[in-house]
C-alpha cells in the first residue's frame, strides 16, 4: 500500500485541478471572430462584435452587437449580458477601426490586444470607410458571415500579396520601432460587396493619410519582397521610346510571376540621402500593343520603359508619404542603424524624414513571354 501511495496521490491532485479547469463547451460560448471600432458618445468607444454561436446540433447562426463602454472589456461585458452563452475572444481573427477612430490615438488597442493571451498575434488589423458598424451591420445578400467574410477576403489577398500584410505582430512591430511608421489595408463596402479599397498610413498611432488600392504593390515593393501575384500598369507616351508608341499614346501592360529584390542604403548622412535599388523579375502576362517580344531590341526597350514607370510611380508614393510624415517604408530604422550615436526618436525621424532625398532605381528584366493582344 506504501508503494502505491505516491501515485494515489497524484491522480488525486489530478483530478482535483480538472475539476477546477474551467470548461468551454463549444455549444455553451458564442465565438467572437471579428470586432469593430468606432468613437461612441461621450467619449466612449462603440464596439461591434461579429459572434457566432453553435447550437448541440451543430448548427451555427451569427449575432452582430454593437455596445458602448469606456473600455473594450466593459463592451464585452454589456455583450454578454445580451446573449445566452459566454462570450470568448480566442477564435478572433480580425479588427476593424472606423475612420474616425483611426484618425485619433491606436495604441490602446494595439497594447490591450498584445496583453491578452487570448488573443494571436497572427490576426489582421485593417481601417474601414465610414464607420465599423455600419459595415458589419448590413445585410448583405450573399454574405452570410461578415466576420469570416471579412477575414477570407484579407487573407487570400495578402497570400496572392495584392494587398499589404497587418498582422497584430507587424503592426506592433512598426508602432513600437524607432524609424518606422504603421501601414494598414482599407476596406468598404460597394453595395452588396465587401472590398479593399486603399491603404492608410499613420503617422505614430494616428492615420494621416491614405494611398488607392494599386498602390499597395509599391508599398509592398520597397517594404519587402514581393514573390507571387499579377500586378497592372500604363506606360505613358513619356516613358516609351518613339519605336514601341506607334498609334497608341498609352500602353497597358500586366505581369506576374513577380520577383522582387530591394536594397536601401543611407549614401548620405549629412543630407540623409538614401539610394534605394529595386531588382526586379517578372513574365509580361499580357501587353495591347503590337510588340515584336522575340526581338531582343524591343525587349530591352520595354524593359527601361516599365523600370521608368516603376521608377516614377515608386517615388510618388515615398513623396506623399513624406508630405504626411509617415514612414511606411523604415528609412528611418536604416538612418537609425548607420549612423552612430544618433539619439533618433519618432518626433525627431518625423521632422527629419519629410526632407529626406531618396534616389529610386529600378531595374526591370522580362524572364520569358506569356499571352498578348
Amino acid at each position: 500500500m506504501k508503494k502505491h501511495r505516491p501515485i494515489i496521490i497524484l491522480l488525486l491532485l489530478l483530478l482535483f485541478l480538472c475539476g477546477c479547469a474551467e470548461t468551454n463547451i463549444l455549444d455553451q460560448v458564442g465565438l467572437t471572430t471579428l470586432v469593430g471600432y468606432d468613437v461612441g458618445k461621450e467619449e466612449e468607444i462603440a464596439t461591434t462584435a461579429v459572434i457566432r454561436e453553435v447550437n448541440p446540433e451543430f448548427q451555427s447562426n451569427v449575432e452582430v452587437i454593437t455596445t458602448e463602454d469606456a473600455t473594450s472589456k466593459g463592451s464585452r461585458m454589456k455583450s454578454n449580458r445580451k446573449l445566452s452563452k459566454k462570450i470568448m475572444v480566442g477564435q478572433m481573427r480580425v479588427i476593424l477601426f472606423g475612420e474616425e477612430l483611426a484618425k485619433d490615438k491606436l495604441h490602446y488597442y494595439i497594447n490591450t490586444n498584445l496583453e491578452n493571451a487570448s488573443v494571436s498575434n497572427s490576426l489582421y488589423m485593417a481601417v474601414v470607410e465610414g464607420k465599423a458598424e455600419s459595415l458589419l451591420k448590413y445585410e448583405y445578400k450573399n454574405i452570410d458571415d461578415i466576420g469570416q467574410h471579412i477575414y477570407k477576403l484579407l487573407e487570400q489577398n495578402i497570400k496572392q500579396e495584392y494587398t499589404i500584410s497587418p498582422t497584430l505582430h507587424e503592426i506592433a512591430h512598426d508602432y513600437y520601432t524607432t524609424g518606422k511608421d504603421i501601414a494598414m489595408p482599407i476596406i468598404k463596402r460597394d453595395e452588396e460587396l465587401v472590398e479593399l479599397s486603399g491603404v492608410a498610413l499613420f503617422k505614430d498611432d494616428k492615420m494621416v493619410s491614405t494611398l488607392p488600392a494599386k498602390d499597395s504593390f509599391y508599398i509592398k515593393v520597397v517594404r519587402d519582397t514581393f514573390k507571387v501575384g499579377i500586378f497592372e500598369t500604363t506606360l505613358e507616351e513619356e516613358d516609351l521610346p518613339p519605336s514601341l508608341l506607334k498609334s497608341k499614346e498609352k500602353v497597358p501592360v500586366a505581369f506576374d510571376a513577380i520577383q522582387s529584390q530591394r536594397n536601401i542604403q543611407l549614401v548620405d548622412a549629412s543630407k540623409t540621402e538614401f539610394d534605394l535599388n529595386i531588382k526586379m523579375k517578372a513574365r509580361v502576362l499580357e501587353i495591347h500593343q503590337d510588340i515584336n517580344l522575340g526581338n531582343p531590341k524591343k525587349v530591352a526597350e520595354l524593359e527601361k520603359a516599365i523600370s521608368k514607370k516603376l521608377t516614377k510611380d515608386i517615388s510618388r508614393v515615398i513623396a506623399q508619404s513624406q508630405e504626411v510624415q509617415s514612414d511606411i517604408f523604415g528609412f528611418g530604422e536604416q538612418y537609425r542603424s548607420t549612423v552612430r550615436n544618433s539619439n533618433l526618436t519618432k518626433e525627431k525621424w518625423h521632422e527629419i524624414y519629410k526632407d529626406i532625398k531618396v534616389n529610386v532605381n529600378v531595374d526591370f528584366v522580362i524572364v520569358r513571354n506569356g499571352v498578348f493582344e
